[in-house]
Formats: structure tokens, sequence, C-alpha cells
């Protein structure tokens, strides 16, 4: 196997940034239903070309990484199949219209993006997760705050903010662990080193959300009282389906599995649906009478897990928020992260990334260029390879040696690799965590990318630490 250069190295990325600022302005929000997928694979495929024409790469060692790469996005892919799940029978039961209508009754509009802000933070930070949290609770905020007359963009910002800080700062997050691992710290001194650029990134969000709630014109364009009334005319409302949540944070404090959680979670709403909306269960059927079959109830639970629901409720907005897909609505994003761990395997595969990233650590001289270099290259692979976990693990490992050589503890590096290879995932509209939460937002990545103030905050705020010297920690 040959070494590639720094050219040829760039040259692959180069052509698939090139493919996708060609097809955006041709299809816009539409560029991850196929025109996306196929310049991951025209790019994967140009890799690969090289790889084996130019730099003597089997094709089985390429192979070997795609196939590496899909086995590390294997449970994420899972994970949002069930969240698919989950979003379509919390709504259809009446779970998330219920947290709808008591979240209007309780949260005024002005504070209502504040609100949302802290609630998934705290979700998250307990959760230790933020697809569960932006899946869960993030979609009944959601779409309370659309009959509020926000905007889908600010609300599925400040979600999606208040999530990855509590994400980031959760003992119990996959992605805490893998920054504490990654450079051999505990992961309850990484949590609390973490700390000192969470807070600042967080109460700067609050602030923006706050004076955001605002500015922005709400309750004058919506007549609240009447989507109120619609929901009680579409759904059977009660406080009883606030057991349902309560059952799945029960499960998220005993520690229980993503995937077992979001699963169970999903069965017991679509159990609720059958028997608090047999109404909608009838409609979803297209039935004119109650016959009570147990096979009828098994027949609309099925669908509302896996396939396209659209129900009649007599109110226009209220038919277009209530509309779920299902898995069924997953497996375009699913075909996406597929194209996505191609071409990633096939960068890794050849050496491409090792040569880029060598050249970035020649620059590293002093903690605010150490800190910056690290910023720079998890988003750098964000970018490139398209996984939040390759995001992490990799700087980790390339830059390690160098934080100690220069005379820095490990914590700095751990923090830094969560403070940008964490919290940018979520900002590329081609990496897994873009994709994922752009299909169960509905709301494209571009579009919210302006509004997830913590997300865009962080990294900043992490390098102006390092070049004021604050906690900067040296090896005794």
């Amino acid at each position: 196997m040959k070494r590639p250069s720094l050219l040829l190295s760039l040259f692959p990325l180069m052509f698939l940034v090139t493919l996708i600022a060609t097809l955006v302005p041709l299809f816009g929000d539409d560029i991850t239903s196929g025109p996306a997928q196929i310049a991951l694979l025209s790019a994967a495929l140009v890799t690969s070309l090289i790889s084996i024409l130019f730099l003597k790469v089997s094709w089985e060692k390429i192979e070997a990484s795609m196939l590496d790469q899909l086995a590390k996005t294997g449970s994420a892919i899972f994970i949002l199949l069930m969240i698919g799940a989950l979003t379509g029978s919390w709504m259809q039961s009446g779970v998330v219209p219920t947290m709808i209508y008591y979240g209007m009754k309780l949260i005024h509009p002005s504070v209502f993006l504040m609100a949302t802000f802290i609630l998934t933070a705290v979700v998250s930070l307990t959760a230790g997760s933020s697809w569960t949290t932006i899946g869960t609770v993030g979609v009944a905020m959601l779409t309370a705050g659309q009959f509020l007359g926000f905007s889908a963009p600010w609300l599925a910002g400040a979600i999606i903010s208040g999530a990855y800080l509590g994400d980031k700062c959760s003992p119990l997050s996959d992605t805490v662990n893998l920054c504490a691992s990654s450079t051999g710290i505990s992961l309850y001194k990484h949590v609390r080193y973490q700390l000192y650029t969470a807070i600042p990134a967080g109460l700067l969000s609050i602030i923006f959300f706050g004076v955001a709630g605002f500015m922005i014109p709400t309750a004058s364009t919506i007549d609240i009282s009447a989507q109120s009334e619609a929901l009680q005319h579409a759904f059977r409302l009660s406080p009883w389906l606030l057991l349902v949540p309560a059952f799945t944070i029960f499960l998220i404090i005993k520690k229980v599995s993503p995937f077992i959680t979001l699963l169970l979670s999903a069965l017991l709403g679509a159990v609720v649906a059958v028997l608090f909306q047999p109404e909608l269960c009838r409609q979803m059927l297209q039935l004119t009478k109650d016959s009570g079959s147990v096979m009828q109830a098994l027949e609309a639970g099925l669908l509302m897990l896996s396939g396209n629901v659209q129900i009649e409720t007599g109110n226009e907005m209220l038919n277009t928020l209530t509309a779920t897909r299902g898995m069924a609505g997953m497996l375009n994003t699913v075909w996406l992260i597929l194209c996505v761990v191609t071409f990633g395997g096939a960068m890794d595969a050849s050496g491409m990334i090792q040569v880029i990233t060598e050249k970035m650590a020649l620059v590293m001289r002093n903690a605010v260029s150490l800190v910056g270099s690290t910023v720079g290259t998890c988003i750098f692979f964000n970018l490139t390879l398209s996984d939040q976990y390759m995001s992490i693990v990799l700087p980790g490992k390339m830059f390690l040696d160098t934080y100690k050589k220069k005379g820095f503890e490990p914590e700095l590096l751990s923090r830094t690799l969560g403070d940008s290879g964490t919290v940018t995932s979520v900002l590329v509209p081609w990496n897994t965590c873009g994709i994922v939460q752009a299909s169960v937002l509905q709301v494209a990545t571009l579009s919210y990318l302006p509004y997830c103030f913590f997300n865009l905050i962080t990294p900043f705020i992490t390098i102006l630490i390092a070049a004021i010297g604050y906690k900067i920690r040296r090896i005794k």
C-alpha cells in the first residue's frame, strides 16, 4: 500500500463537496431523497478507484472498512426505526396531543422557546441520549410550539440545542463516555471539566431563546383556544395518558438500553391508542362502524407503528401536524446512512484521512492552536466521515500524544472532543446525526442550523477559554 499525498487525499472530498453544492440548488430540501445518496456513492467509487489504481489498496480491505463502519452504525439505525414507531404510536394514541394541550395551558408563549431548551436539556441529561429526547419530548414540543405560532426551524433549534447540552454533560451519554475513554481520563473528571464550557454556552443560549420568545409574534398569529378545542375534538385527552412518557422516563432512569426503551414505549403507545382512541383506529382502517375485532385492533396498532397515517380532525393545521410515517418514514434516512458509511469506509481504508490530519497537527504549538486545530479536525471529520463517533475517536487517538508533549493534561483534549465532535455533528446535512434529526423533526438541517445556538456557540467558547487560559491544567 502506498501513502497518498495531501492533494490526492483531498480530491475525493472536493469531489463530494462539488457534487453536493451542485445538487442543493436543484433539489433543495429533497436532496436527501436520493440525490445525496448518489453523490455519496459516487464519491465512494472515486475514492475506491484511486485507492486501487494508485495506492495499491485491495478491494477486500476497502470492503472490510465499509463493513466495519456499518457495524458501528447499526445500533443507530435500529434506534432510528424505533423513534419512527414511537412517534407514530404516541401521536395516534393521544399521548403527544395531551402533552401539547397541557403545554399550551401551562407555558406562556413568550417563554416557550426558552422553556423548550431547558426542558430538553434536563430530559437529555437524565436520559443520556439526545436522540431519545428529540424523538419523544422534542416531537411534542415542536408540535405544541407550532400551535403557538413559532416556526419549525426556531423550535427545532431550541430542541436540538437543549438535547445536546444535556447529552454532552450526562454520565450516561455514549459520546461522553467515548470522549473520556479515548483520552484515558475518568468519566466524572471529564464531566466536571465539560461544565467550564457547557455552562457559559448554555446561559448564552437561554438568553438568545428568551429574547427571541419575546420578539417573535406568537399568540397573535394563531388562535390558541381554537387549537385546544380542535385537539379535544380530535382526541380523547386525559392526564392518564401521561403515564406512557412516565414509563419511558422510568426505563431511562433504570438505564435500560435505548433500543428496548423506545420499542417498549412504542408498543405501549399502540396499546393505549386502541384503548383510548377507538374512533381514530376505525378511521385508520376506513371502517364505518365498530366491530370490536381483536384482529382489527392489531391491524390499527401495526399500521401506526410501521406505516403512514393521515387522520381527518376537522382542522387543517392539526391534520398536518398529526400525520405520522412510522418506521416506513425512516427508511429513506436509513438509505442515506448506508451511503454515508460506504464513503467513510473507503476514505478510512485508503489512508487519506490520516494524511490530512497529520498535516493539521503540524500547526499545533500552544493551547489555542491545539484546541483550535482539534475543533477544526473534529468538524472536518463530521463533514467528511459523516459520523460523530469517528469525529471523536480519531482525533482523540491522533492528538493525545501531542497534547502530552506540549505539557497539557488530557482532560483538555477530552473536553474539546465533546465541544466540537459531539455538538457539530447535527449541523451537517449528510452526517448521521443531521440526517436523523432532520427526519425525526421533519425540518431540513440547513433550515434549523442558524437557530442551534448552543451547538454553534460551544466550539467558539472552548477556543476562547483556551485563549484566556482559564482552568487549563498542565502536566506536573
